[in-house]
């Protein structure tokens, strides 16, 4: 760049992180950490804010339109394993909820979905095909875990040799704990979970497919072969 002349400055808008959701003020029934829950009576419209939630608080800030990239990666799933086992979501597309939300289809656009009420586990079902996060603590301390021996000399964020199942409880305040198997079945039953056990192949299975497909995509586009 020749001396004396400055690069031109390029400013741009800064959009505003959506913490708070009303749908024609009328507030939620229900929120969590990040999302608002709305009770239609045989369904539930969930719709995923841009608050940030860290170590179980919420912060004052938000990230704008992180809600709108979880639900598009929620939905993604959701989509990609229903041959697997049904799920809960009934529509992504706010022109199709109740007529109460219609007034707030700017605002539910992309961050928001419509699902049938059901009745929570009251455990997290957990697939792990890598071995990450609070499992990677558990295998540094015990070599297992929840109660399933790995081999040795595994590493953080190593591929298992083959997905497992692994449950946790579902706190409502504070950190989920891994739990066993044995553990799991006193809370929702053996038949549930053995319904479960099996399902965790099916995922990782989908998941590696995915994974496979989009990283031959990226090596055509930018011409890395096939």
């Amino acid at each position: 760049m020749p001396i004396g002349l400055r690069s031109q400055e390029l400013t741009l808008p800064l959009l505003s992180p959506i913490l708070q959701t009303t749908l024609d003020r009328r507030p939620p029934d229900r929120k969590g950490k990040v999302r608002d829950l709305y009770d239609f009576g045989d369904s539930l419209l969930l719709v995923a804010t841009d608050r940030i939630s860290a170590f179980d608080y919420v912060l004052a800030s938000g990230i704008p339109d992180k809600g709108k990239i979880l639900t598009q990666i929620s939905a993604f799933w959701f989509d990609r394993t229903r041959p697997i086992v049904a799920n809960h979501v009934i529509s992504t597309d706010p022109a199709t909820y109740p007529a109460e939300a219609q007034s707030a289809a700017d605002t539910l656009r992309g961050r928001s979905m419509l699902v049938t009420k059901t009745e929570p586990l009251p455990i997290e079902c957990v697939a792990r095909g890598y071995l990450s996060g609070s499992g990677w603590k558990d295998y540094v301390a015990t070599g297992q875990v929840c109660g399933i021996r790995l081999p040795p000399g595994l590493r953080e964020s190593d591929r298992l040799p083959e997905p497992i199942f692994t449950p946790s409880t579902k706190a409502q305040t504070g950190h989920d704990l891994n739990i066993g198997e044995a553990e799991a079945a006193e809370l929702i039953g053996p038949r549930a979970i053995a319904l479960d056990r099996g399902r965790p192949h099916g995922y990782a299975g989908e998941a590696a497919r995915s994974e496979a497909s989009g990283a031959r995509r990226l090596r055509q586009s930018t011409g890395r072969g096939g």
